[in-house]
This record gives C-alpha cells, sequence and structure tokens, in this order.
C-alpha cells in the first residue's frame, strides 16, 4: 500500500526487454530482494539492487497496461516504497494497481487527462486520484477525463511537470469507489463493466 506522496524522481539506468534498473539515491538506499517500490504508480518487485539503483522485473501484462512500456534508459519515473504502518498517511490509499493508462491533454499546472470511458464512473469532484502514483484531487470531472491543480512542488518534485500533451500516465482510481460499487451491484440490479 502506498500514499501517492512520491519520494523521489528516479531515473531509468537500463532497460532489457521487461528487465527495469531504476537510478534511485534515496529509495534504493534500504531496497532488498522482494520488497515493492511503485514506479510511476505501478506496484513492482525489486528482484536485484546495488549502490543507488534497484532492478525490477515487469511481465507483458503490466507492460501492456501501463506507461512502463515506453520508458527506456534516461527516461525520470515517479518512486515510492510502500507506507509503514506508523507512517502519516499524507496522500490517499493507493495500491499501485493501475486500473488504466490517460493522455496528458493539457500540461501541469492545470493538468487536463483523457480517461477510458469505463473509468469516468469513479472521478468525481475533489475526489482522489494517482496520476503516475502522484496522490491528486480532481479539480473538475469531464466528459472525457479530469482536471487536476499541480502545485509547482509537485511538478518539480515529479514527473508530471514534464509531461506534455499526448504523452500518456498512468491511473489508479480510488479504491472505495470501486468496493462500494462492487457491494452495491447485487442489489442495484447492475453488473460491473
Amino acid at each position: 500500500m502506498f500514499t501517492g506522496i512520491v519520494e523521489e524522481m528516479g531515473q531509468v539506468r537500463r532497460r532489457d526487454g521487461g528487465r527495469f534498473e531504476f537510478e534511485a539515491a534515496q529509495v534504493a538506499d534500504d531496497a532488498k530482494v522482494g520488497d515493492s517500490i511503485a514506479v510511476n504508480g505501478c506496484c513492482l518487485t525489486v528482484v536485484d539492487f546495488g549502490d543507488s539503483w534497484f532492478a525490477v522485473d515487469a511481465v507483458e501484462e503490466t507492460l501492456s497496461r501501463t506507461n512502463l512500456g515506453q520508458l527506456e534508459a534516461g527516461d525520470p519515473v515517479n518512486l515510492e516504497r510502500p507506507v509503514r504502518l506508523s507512517d502519516r498517511l499524507g496522500g490517499h490509499l493507493v495500491q499501485g494497481h493501475v486500473d488504466a493508462v490517460g493522455e496528458v491533454v493539457t500540461p501541469a499546472p492545470d493538468l487536463r487527462v483523457r480517461v477510458p470511458s469505463h473509468l469516468l464512473r469513479y472521478i468525481v469532484e475533489k475526489g482522489s486520484i494517482s496520476v503516475d502514483g502522484t496522490s491528486l484531487t480532481v479539480v473538475a470531472a469531464l466528459d472525457d477525463g479530469f482536471t487536476v491543480a499541480v502545485i509547482p512542488h509537485t511538478a518539480q518534485a515529479t514527473t508530471l511537470g514534464r509531461k506534455e500533451p499526448g504523452q500518456l500516465v498512468n491511473l489508479e482510481v480510488d479504491l472505495v469507489a470501486k468496493y462500494v460499487e462492487r457491494l452495491l451491484a447485487p442489489t442495484s440490479g447492475t453488473r460491473e463493466s
């Protein structure tokens, strides 16, 4: 479980198919094999590490459902270690399970993202959403996506300040909304799609 408060902006050090190595001074500091680290909001397992770097393997399912398949050496990434039970929850509960990939329409600070239609029902004004692993508050829910206000600190400390129109971002909608929908489905006569 993560908070969506990005700890560090790292960089792709090397990529060989689904094997990625990431440069990361802070996040790699106490990494060990088997640890989870969110990369652009996608929970991945550490399989190797060294001084200021760690490696993960991403399977085809992960590469096809996230923006990780587009990463190349030198690309920046948002990194976060899992929350400890004793930590403050500064963002919102983020699983690191990417729901879909969205497209940047307008860059930060007034970030607008186009979203696949099946996710629109989970996006509400003032609700939480994770964009490339960054916990954000929805300013406006639109017919084809949403807008968020990216503060200068977030734009500088994450990849969101570098995203341009047409670039893809990983999205994770609020977990609570999905559970509520699932619980109400048998009584409402509707089925999830």
